[in-house]
Order: structure tokens, then C-alpha cells, then sequence
């Protein structure tokens, strides 16, 4: 007890004055929740001010002293809006479904306030003019930004989180290995309790391999279900961005308010008439009951997979089955390998040039090869620019043609493969690793690094959610995705919550372990 109060005796001191001490020892941010913090608002303990002053001066005393460094810039506006929330909640007795909820966005996300940089140099102090459509959504809906997160630069990276703008993110639970890539930022800070969740962006993986890779819910929605206006591209054609929460809960309570058509995204005209109101209905504890989950024994049974993880994910099945589920067990994609072959498109230069257009004037440059010409970039992203540069043909103009997962014929004949498959055998969702292998350690590139997430939802267009299913004896975590058809969230969010409320998995990192224990 006594090295505990010496650990945080720093931290309590550096608490402007004018908060009152007893909210540090009374409310404790370590995994609290959405419901939690609305509670302790509506009984009075709490205000969003003073939850927002811890939540700030717990990442100033530990990101960079833990060599975490998950963050980029703080908003410097974060408790003004602080203030204004607790203003009207006393003026009307009334919480909006998010309302004073502190939270992490994702570098390549635009923010009219905070600079939006995608993790480069290039874009160092790039203000945009208004909020992405999900930033936006979320605002409307009474979050908290406290501040933007490390990405991989560009989002070129699955494995790791670094960038010519902030370097180097390390994984909370092991502070000598990786977050896996690109929102490892997000990842990092939201399981190190900087904030009560966060947003990443996927276009491969990269909203659920750093959630796996940091005790998380990750949710890649449907294509089409969540705008990406005023998100930083990759491939547009595979880019989603969307929640990544401690809890179930909290990832579908965000995922509830950004789901629905954005007209400056024209792929979200798909969502209309299949847009649920209330996606906090499905969190049932029965919800697996009766459910039909495959096993994909592709992703399990490889020679490279850790032991350790296939154990896990082995158990993790059999605790699905003493929930009530049926298991099918095992599934597989016929013709997988040459459905998939050369299966992904590169539109980064296409993409990200009308990226830059979109910031007008203000763009600190207009074009890739701007980029390219500056040197305003890490040495591991110059082969992938390059390689990018080669694509000058727009998409839609190419042979074969590149459209959209919906329109380009690749995409179609292994969707419908996949969708035959499930069907044969009656399948609600398909379960699977969402990494074989453990986090690398930093500086490693060399050892499998097990990414099971590249394929199956981002060619397809269909929904992936990864949620914790345990940890292996080094302490680090490990995540289980569960895939199921185009809008099938409600479905996939009755399956994941109902696992983790009888599983309880998910367990706080400890930065300082010689102290905090």
C-alpha cells in the first residue's frame, strides 16, 4: 500500500487545486464505463469537468514516463467543453446518450479543432475544416475528445504504431512489445484507461489486431453500415472506421451512434431500411443460445500459430458451446486460396490525393508525389509510397476494373463463396483467431506476426468483431473474432456480449507492475 501511495502521490499533487481530492479516491477511472460515469453524473459525485481533469493528468503523468507514448496532441479545448456539458446537464436534467464521455480518436480521423496528420510530418499542424462524420456524430452525441493517438504512419503497418510524427507506441502490457498496427495509438491509450474508448480506423486489420493485441472490443461494421468522410484513405474501397471499447457495451454504445447514411459517403445509401435504432438491445447474456458459430480451422490449424493461442481459442470454442451454442467445427471456404489470390487493390495515391484536395487551400501539400518530393516520412514507408506511386490509373478506370467490394467481380466471387458456404451449413458466425502469434517484441519484423484479419471481412464487405478471450503466461492478450454476413450486427453483438459476460477476460494493464501491485 505504502509503494502504491508513492506511486500516485506525484500524480495527486499535480491536480490543480480546485478539484476535490476525494473524486481521485471515490471514482475510479481504472475500466469504468459509459453507465458507470453516467451514474456518478446523475447522483452528483461526478462531474464531466473534474472526469476529464483525471483523465488528462493520468495520461500526462504516464504516457510519456511509461514510454507508452500512445497520444499525439491533447485538446487543449477538452475541458471548456468539459464545463459546457456540465452546464446544461444542470440546466436540463438530461444526459445525451454519450454526455461527458472523455474519449481517443484516431490521428487519420479530421478534427476542426486538433490537427489531423495521419501519423506523417507532412501533415504536421493540417487543421481541417470540420469534423469527419463519425467525430461529428459523437460530438452531437456528447463526447469528450481529449485528444488524437498514435497511428502507423499512413496506416502502412499492421505490425506496428510508428510514425515520423510521434515515433514509437508500445503495448501497455508489455512495454517492450508492439500494439500491432495502425491504431495501435488508440489501442494503447484505451486499454492504459487514458480515456473510456476510442475510434481506429480498418482497412485490413487495424481496428482488430491492436484490439487484440490490447485486452479489446474491436468493431469493423459492414461496409456501407458507417460513413468514412473525413477519414485519411488507405484503400477506401476496404477502409472502416469505427469503435474500439474495454467493453462490449461500451463499443456498441458508440457503434449505436455512428451506424447510419452519411451523403458525403455514397456507399452508406446501402445502410437504409437497415439501420437498427437501438443496437443496445441485443446485449443479452443468453444471446448465444441456439446460435450456429463455425469454427474456421484455417487461421487454427497452421504450423506457425503459437500454442498458447490455439489453447486459448480452443477454449474459448468450448465456452461458446456451454453457452448454448452449436458449434460446426470444421468450416472452411472452398477454393480459398485462388479466390483470394492478388484479391487486394491499391488506390492509397487515388485516395489520398482526394483527400488533400478536400483541405482546399489549406493543404500543407496537394499530391503524394508532394509528399513523396518533401522526405517527410519515416525510411519504412518510403517502398510502400513508392510502390503506391505506381498505381496513376483512377480505379474505376483500370483493367481489371477496381470499383467497390460490391461492383468489382473478385470481391463478388469470393463473397458469394463465402456466402454459399455458411449457407450449406446454416451458419450465424464464424469464429476464428484475430492473431495466431503474440505481439512482436519492438524492433522485431522478422517472426510470424499471425494477422488473421486481412481477407475474410475486408474483401467480402461483411462485419468482424474481435472481443478478449484470455491471456497466455507472458500476460498478453489474446482476441477471438466472430464474422457474420452483410448487417448482421445485431446478431454478432448478441454472440460477443453474452462471451464476455460469462468469460470476464479482459483485465487492466499495469504500467509501473513493481509499483501498482
Amino acid at each position: 500500500m505504502i509503494r502504491l501511495f508513492l506511486a500516485i502521490f506525484p500524480f495527486i499533487l499535480s491536480f490543480p487545486v480546485s478539484i476535490n481530492l476525494q473524486y481521485v479516491s471515490e471514482f475510479d477511472i481504472i475500466e469504468t464505463t459509459i453507465s458507470k460515469v453516467h451514474e456518478a453524473y446523475e447522483s452528483g459525485d461526478l462531474t464531466a469537468y473534474q472526469l476529464t481533469e483525471m483523465y488528462l493528468k493520468r495520461i500526462e503523468y504516464f504516457d510519456q514516463s511509461s514510454r507508452l507514448n500512445s497520444m499525439v496532441v491533447i485538446n487543449e479545448y477538452a475541458l471548456r467543453r468539459a464545463k459546457e456539458l456540465d452546464e446544461e446537464f444542470k440546466r436540463t436534467g438530461k444526459l445525451r446518450p454519450l454526455h461527458g464521455i472523455p474519449i481517443i480518436v484516431k490521428d487519420n480521423y479530421d478534427t476542426q479543432d486538433m490537427q489531423t496528420a495521419g501519423g506523417s510530418l507532412a501533415l504536421k499542424g493540417s487543421l481541417p475544416h470540420d469534423d469527419a462524420f463519425q467525430v461529428r456524430k459523437l460530438r452531437e452525441a456528447g463526447v469528450i475528445i481529449l485528444g488524437k493517438s498514435n497511428m502507423a504512419e499512413w496506416a502502412f503497418s499492421n505490425v506496428i504504431t510508428v510514425s515520423s510524427i510521434s515515433g514509437i507506441t508500445r503495448n501497455p502490457y508489455d512495454l517492450d512489445r508492439v500494439p500491432a498496427g495502425s491504431s495501435g495509438g488508440t489501442a494503447a491509450a484505451v486499454s492504459a484507461n487514458f480515456g473510456v474508448l476510442g475510434l481506429g480506423t480498418d482497412t485490413g486489420n487495424s481496428i482488430r489486431g491492436p484490439s487484440s493485441h490490447n485486452g479489446l472490443v474491436g468493431i469493423r461494421s459492414t461496409m456501407g453500415l458507417t460513413s468514412r468522410d473525413g477519414i485519411i484513405p488507405l484503400f477506401l474501397r476496404n477502409d472502416i472506421g469505427g469503435p474500439m471499447a474495454r467493453t462490449v457495451e461500451g463499443a456498441v454504445r458508440v457503434f449505436e451512434v455512428i451506424a447510419g447514411y452519411d451523403p458525403a459517403d455514397p456507399i452508406t445509401k446501402l445502410s437504409d431500411g437497415k439501420v437498427t435504432e437501438n443496437y443496445t438491445q441485443f446485449l443479452q447474456k443468453d444471446g448465444l443460445k441456439g446460435a450456429r458459430i463455425a469454427v474456421f480451422r484455417r487461421y487454427i490449424d497452421t504450423e506457425t500459430i503459437d500454442s498458447q493461442i490455439k489453447a486459448i481459442t480452443l477454449q474459448a470454442v468450448e465456452e461458446l458451446k456451454k453457452l448454448g451454442a452449436e458449434i460446426i467445427d470444421p468450416f472452411d471456404i472452398p477454393n480459398y486460396d485462388e479466390l483470394t489470390k492478388d484479391i487486394w487493390r491499391s488506390t492509397f495515391q487515388h485516395d489520398l490525393n482526394n483527400y488533400l484536395s478536400s483541405l482546399g487551400e489549406k493543404a500543407p501539400y496537394k499530391t503524394l508525389q508532394e509528399i513523396y518530393d518533401s522526405g517527410l516520412f519515416l525510411p519504412y514507408v518510403k517502398e510502400g509510397i513508392e510502390n503506391e506511386m505506381k498505381y496513376s490509373t483512377p480505379p474505376g478506370e483500370r483493367e481489371p476494373f477496381c470499383g467497390d467490394l460490391y461492383n468489382t467481380e473478385k470481391n463478388i466471387k469470393f463473397r458469394e463463396a463465402v456466402l454459399k458456404e455458411m449457407d450449406k451449413h446454416n451458419v450465424d458466425a464464424i469464429v476464428y483467431p484475430t492473431w495466431s502469434n503474440q505481439p512482436r517484441k519492438v524492433g522485431d519484423m522478422e517472426s510470424p506476426d499471425g494477422d488473421n484479419s486481412q481477407v475474410l471481412s475486408p474483401h467480402t464487405g461483411f462485419p468482424a468483431i474481435t472481443v478478449p478471450t484470455g491471456y497466455t503466461k507472458e500476460g498478453l492478450p489474446v482476441g477471438m473474432t466472430f464474422f457474420g454476413r452483410a448487417f448482421s450486427e445485431p446478431d454478432l453483438i448478441k454472440y460477443i456480449y453474452s462471451y464476455e459476460q460469462a468469460t470476464k477476460h479482459r483485465r487492466s494493464p499495469q504500467l509501473f507492475p513493481d509499483l501498482e501491485n
